[in-house]
Formats: C-alpha cells, structure tokens, sequence
C-alpha cells in the first residue's frame, strides 16, 4: 500500500506539475493513519527523493536560472531551518490542532493558486540567453520573500510550488518553464536542508519513506514519460478541486480538535499505535 501511494503520488507529480509536499502529508494522514507530525516530516524527504528525479531533467533541459535560484536559497535556505525548528518545538510543546490548521490553510492557499491559474493563465515572455531575468531592483525582494516561503516549508512539507510561483511571476522576466525549473530546483534544496533538520528531531518514519520513494522513482520516471501525451491542464485542475476540499477538511478538524481534545483522544492512540507498529525512525 506504501508502495503504491508513492508510486501515484509521483505520477501526479510528473503530469500535473503540483507540489510533493501538498499532496503526500495529506494523503498519509488521511488514508494511511499517520500522526501529523510524522506525516509532514516524511512528506518532505519523500519530495527531497521525487524532485532528485525531477530537477536534473529540468536542467538538461535548461529551464533552470541559476542566477535567480542563488537569490531565492539566500532567503530560503534560512527559512527553512527556522520552519523546520519551529515544526519541532511544536510537535514537542504545541497541539496537534494547530499543525492541521496551517497544512489545511497552505493546501487551501496552493489549490486555490492552482484553479486560479487554471482560469487565468499568465502569458510570461521568453528571453534570449542575453536578457536579464530579475531586475536589480527585485533581487533583494526575492530574498527577503523566499524566507517566509522556505518557513513554511519546514513548517508543513509544502508550499514551496504555489508560492514560490507566485513570487517568480511577478517580480522576475522568467518564461513559463524556466518559472517551473527553477521552482522546482529552489524546492529541492529546501527539501534536502528541511530533511536534514527534521530528521535530527526525530518525528518521521524510515520504513514508510523507503517504500514511498520506492513506488516514486518508479512513478517519476512513468509519469515523466508520458507527461507530453496527457493533457495536464484539465488534470490539475481536477486534483487543485479535490485537495481544496481536503484543505478545508483539515481546517475543519483543527478546529474540531481545538473545541473537543478529548473526543481525538482515541483516534490519536489509533494512529500512534499504526506509527510505532511501522518500525520509523524517530519518535511519534
């Protein structure tokens, strides 16, 4: 089953271009009973594993800035540390309430982006190797933008797709495909530091994120193939559908678990007997 969800979960990724981290957190939670926490860590590994794939074709390809990537890790990089950081003080001292609000509120946000898009897509001019992509003036805008965004990330596992896309439309020259590559590279360094910290504090499952990544290469590497044969547009716009509605799910139960603790109380033991019944890597 692990297996399996890693393998869709990669070629939806492939074919509809949607963030790793919005998709795999909630599905996890919701299908195969994972805490929160532990869900959110292994989501962001798993994305770090997915776009290992990803990116480089992105690059041979050339839909990469370099240039404006250094600028969006500048920002970013710190950021994620301090998400990440502040995801384990949460876990430790917070409530599990909170953490369902924030990772409803990003998929609402990034599902929301997508059908917005799907509606009204912006036309982005493409430049000659000699144009300049990102003005002097926006150069520090990019900066100081991608640490909230990389925040967020070590936060809740996602975000990185529909905001840092937000970011690039309006402050950069990018076409559309250099926005994609160069998202999806700022994503992955994200990925790989935001694993790193979340890993030392110990809440993710090492057995669930070898079989996911398992079912992932296999599904990126399918759905990479078959990508310019589908029509992506209205495959997006179907799924940005279904994660609004489960976006606003869990915005719902946190809201529910904020009013009533006790009422979650059996389905948390339910849930951290399915993680401690896993083998993982850390604590639940």
């Amino acid at each position: 089953m692990d297996v399996l969800i890693g393998f869709v979960i990669a070629v939806i990724i492939a074919l509809t271009g949607v963030g790793a981290g919005t998709i795999t957190a909630p599905l996890l939670i919701l299908f195969l009973h994972i805490p929160v926490e532990v869900a959110v860590s292994t989501a962001l590994a798993y994305s770090a594993v997915v776009k290992l794939i990803v990116v480089p074709v992105q690059m041979w390809r050339k839909q990469v800035s370099y240039r404006v990537l250094g600028y969006m890790l500048v920002g970013g990089l710190p950021g994620v540390i301090l998400g990440s950081i502040l995801f384990a003080h949460v876990v430790a001292h917070g409530s599990r309430s909170f953490l369902y609000a924030v990772l409803g509120a990003i998929i609402v946000f990034s599902s929301g982006w997508h059908i917005y898009r799907y509606f009204v897509p912006t036309a982005q001019p493409r430049l000659t190797a000699y144009q300049s992509s990102l003005p002097p003036k926006r150069r520090k805008w990019v900066s100081l933008l991608m640490f909230p965004i990389g925040a967020e990330v070590g936060f809740s596992s996602s975000g990185a797709g529909a905001l840092g896309t937000v970011a690039l439309l309006g402050l950069t020259t990018l076409s559309a495909s250099q926005v994609v590559g160069t998202d999806l590279s700022f994503g992955l360094g994200l990925s790989i530091v935001g694993t790193g910290v979340h890993m030392i504090a110990g809440s993710y499952d090492a057995p669930l994120l070898v079989q996911l990544s398992l079912g992932g290469i296999l599904g990126a590497l399918l759905g990479s193939g078959v990508a310019p044969r589908i029509p992506n547009r209205q495959l997006r716009l179907a799924l940005s559908l279904w994660l609004l509605f489960i976006g606003f799910e869990f915005c719902y139960q946190a809201s529910q678990r904020s009013a009533a603790p006790h009422v979650y109380s059996h389905a948390y033991a339910h849930t951290d007997q399915r993680a401690d019944s896993s083998g993982g890597g850390g604590p639940r």
